[in-house]
């Protein structure tokens, strides 16, 4: 039988035990805080678990909803996580998103009700949410989230890979609205991250991802206008060209003229964030050396360039900074990058802790992405895969 001394030196022992599991506990728990992740949540995220794009009427849109679900896996963040998609699938999927994909649009009516007010879909939301549920269901071992995540693929799949004329298998902005002729499909670049493509296939080979993927070139090369990546392209029977907004086309006046801005900026994103072995990462980036070219000699990305390369606007907010940074560094263009990392620090608000004068939504969600890249709490391998520096 142990004395008296041996059971008070294994009980000390015990006890010293839990306290360092406790510390290391505070210690992963610290490495896991993300100041951004915590002043977007408390400005964009309402008690109901959507997110609030203030500055368009108080909308959500289904690609916030994606956006911050991937935020939240980033931070590790589950319980916001769980909330966000729970308040997703009850309110844009009509409360089971293994039947529809999620509405895109949901706010105030004319009529002053709370509700979607546009229920179709839009791919680029589809496959964010996509890919957050897969890499969730791996990363958290929850075999929910990756179920729902491979239902959401075969949908995508069904509904929104197309057979463009002039191009080849793609991926449409939404399952309606954006195939005006029988020859003839608007697309939206920004819409089809890489990596995601390569997840996709990784995880489906029989599915349609890698063809996507293998479209993407042509997309870029000709769907870019003097060197920049255009918000909308027109792919048809004599390939792609840059496009007016679809909106501009369902006028049919043809007024306007085809640039690159909101939406492009995501592009250089999408490819900066990439690991440098994704496979034609530079086939890619190849078509974009007006905006490399332009960062050589200017202290700031520009906001429009049209479809000839010239810039109509160059006062572009600090969104696009952010979203420039891993682009630059991974063309080597490392003193632009840093000009850009201090630009975004200059117009840091010390009160609010999110970056702009007005702490704009769109702004921030460039930023989330580019300074969790920049911080290196998120990797993606070359293969599709996040990894994460809580896990």
């Amino acid at each position: 039988m142990w004395s008296r001394t041996n059971r008070a030196s294994v009980s000390t022992y015990v006890a010293l035990l839990v306290t360092l599991v406790a510390w290391l506990g505070q210690g992963c728990r610290a490495e896991q805080s993300w100041d951004l992740w915590e002043k977007y949540a408390a400005k964009f995220i309402d008690p109901q678990w959507r997110v609030i794009d203030r500055a368009a009427q108080d909308r959500t849109t289904s690609e916030g909803q994606a956006y911050a679900m991937f935020f939240a896996l980033v931070a590790g963040d589950r319980g916001r996580f769980d909330k966000l998609l729970k308040w997703t699938e009850e309110n844009l999927a009509g409360g089971d998103m293994t039947l529809r994909l999620p509405a895109w649009n949901w706010g105030k009516s004319p009529e002053g009700q709370w509700k979607v007010l546009d229920d179709h879909a839009a791919s680029d939301a589809d496959l964010w949410m996509t890919y957050t549920l897969l890499e969730a269901g791996r990363i958290w071992r929850d075999d929910r989230y990756a179920k729902l995540g491979t239902v959401m693929a075969s949908r995508i799949a069904q509904s929104e890979v197309v057979l463009a004329p002039g191009l080849g298998t793609t991926i449409v902005p939404g399952p309606q609205g954006f195939h005006p002729e029988p020859t003839t499909y608007i697309l939206n670049p920004s819409y089809l991250p890489p990596f995601i493509l390569v997840r996709l296939s990784k995880e489906n080979p029989q599915g349609p991802w890698s063809t996507v993927l293998d479209s993407m070139p042509q997309l870029l090369a000709q769907g870019s206008g003097g060197g920049f990546a255009m918000d909308w392209v027109l792919a048809g029977p004599g390939g792609v060209r840059p496009s007016l907004t679809p909106a501009q086309l369902a006028t049919g006046k043809n007024e306007g003229a085809p640039v690159g801005g909101y939406d492009a900026i995501r592009i250089y994103l999408w490819l900066g964030i990439s690991d440098p072995g994704t496979p034609g990462l530079r086939e890619l980036a190849a078509p974009l050396g007006g905006m490399t070219n332009y960062m050589r000699t200017n202290l700031a990305p520009p906001l429009l360039v049209d479809s000839a390369g010239k810039v109509l606007n160059a006062d572009a907010p600090v969104g696009f900074s952010a979203a420039l940074t891993p682009y630059l560094q991974m063309m080597g263009l490392k003193q632009q990058a840093k000009t850009q990392m201090d630009r975004l620090a200059a117009l840091k608000d010390p009160s609010t802790g999110l970056y702009g004068r007005n702490g704009d939504y769109y702004d921030q969600n460039l930023a989330m992405f580019a300074t969790g890249w920049q911080d290196q709490r998120f990797r993606i391998d070359k293969e599709g895969r996040l990894k994460l520096k809580w896990k």
